[in-house]
């Protein structure tokens, strides 16, 4: 067994086992290889978003949160191969890492003979991409901040360049993000402005996370008209 099939058969032992836990050597013996490459498949599998946690005690061991997880999918090799073309287009976005994380999970629950076509299938597929991207077209690093502001409802702490290349100061509170080919913005309460505000993500030279929780605003993005561009709502997409 290679260990990508380890790694999906390893999820599958623990849910099935859920929610009594299962130890190390226990695992070891029934896939038969080391206590020590097991602990490292079961870091690995921690890293990438599995919700396994380790249980202290002589009868302890790792447990699988199925709550959290998905059993095995009906997803098609297509339908896998498509998710992976979309996750190509979110590069550079608030979403990419997620994306790629959710990817990573849907990849580890489906059924091996599924997953193995699907990459088959994948290995027939290729993406053209410009040899060079002018710089003005040029994605950003979306520092991790931004990505948890959100859900996190944290006042963000700015240092924001204008288009002159200016760079103030700005405490703001996160609304939403907004953006598509051309560029991203966090759309935010700006408290200096008193108004909400579209930020270029290219254009933030560094952002913190305060303590102090946002207050709640009530603020359409749709009407957000600074950034020259209609806003479609996600949720006509399905979601």
């Amino acid at each position: 067994m290679n260990r990508t099939d380890r790694l999906y058969a390893l999820v599958e032992e623990l849910r099935a086992a859920a929610p009594r836990p299962r130890s190390a050597r226990a695992l070891a013996r029934r896939f038969e290889v080391s206590v020590r490459t097991i602990e490292r498949d079961l870091a690995a599998l921690q890293q990438s978003g599995v919700p396994i946690h380790a249980e202290p005690g002589r009868t302890g061991g790792y447990v699988l949160d199925r709550e959290r997880t998905l059993p095995p999918l009906t997803i098609t090799p297509a339908e896998a191969t498509a998710l992976a073309v979309g996750l190509h287009a979110l590069t550079g976005t608030p979403f990419a890492a997620d994306a790629r994380s959710a990817l990573h999970k849907v990849l580890a629950v489906m059924p091996e003979r599924e997953r193995a076509a699907a990459a088959e299938m994948a290995g027939r597929v290729g993406l053209l991409v410009p040899a060079a991207r002018p710089a003005r077209t040029a994605r950003p690093v979306v520092p991790g901040p931004l990505r948890d502001a959100l859900s996190a409802g944290r006042v963000l702490r700015l240092d924001y360049a204008d288009a002159g290349g200016s760079v103030t100061g700005r405490d703001v509170e996160p609304l939403g993000f907004l953006g598509g080919e051309e560029h991203w913005y966090l759309a935010a309460w700006c408290r200096l402005r008193g108004a909400p505000r579209g930020f270029r993500l290219d254009r933030i030279r560094s952002v913190a996370a305060l303590d102090e929780r946002a207050p709640s605003r009530r603020v359409d993005l749709a009407a957000l008209d600074t950034l020259g561009s209609d806003v479609v709502p996600l949720g006509e997409f399905g979601m």
